[in-house]
């Protein structure tokens, strides 16, 4: 058991929403990339309201938008770690920090297909 751990009810809710903003808070501050895909969602999200589609189809546009968030958060999240063993150049650092990347292009990827397929 974490020594970290020791909050229960509602105390425990509140820190780990504070924690939450306290993540969204350093991504948009502190990373570039995050703050471009908050623009995209500020844009798609409203089109995807606006657009004539079923009520699937428009969880589907903004589901993939928000989907792009997260994993821009945990690509964060990952980098920040290795960032933070070494600033070295070592192939596993390297890796992971691709795979974040990797893992970021596919969510993108996924927003052109959803929004290609629904809108074509």
């Amino acid at each position: 058991m974490s020594p970290f751990k020791g909050q229960t009810g509602l105390k425990r809710i509140l820190n780990a929403s504070g924690y939450s903003f306290d993540g969204l808070r350093a991504a948009f501050t502190g990373e570039a990339a995050f703050r471009q895909l908050v623009l995209l969602n500020v844009i798609l999200i409203p089109v995807a309201f606006w657009l004539n589609v079923s009520r699937v189809e428009r969880a589907l546009l903004i589901a993939v938008c928000l989907l792009a968030l997260i994993v821009e958060l945990l690509n964060s999240a990952v980098e920040a770690a290795i960032d933070r063993i070494s600033l070295d150049r070592h192939p596993l650092s390297k890796n992971a920090k691709d795979m974040g990347s990797a893992a970021q292009f596919v969510a993108l990827s996924m927003i052109a297909l959803v929004w290609a397929v629904i809108l074509i």
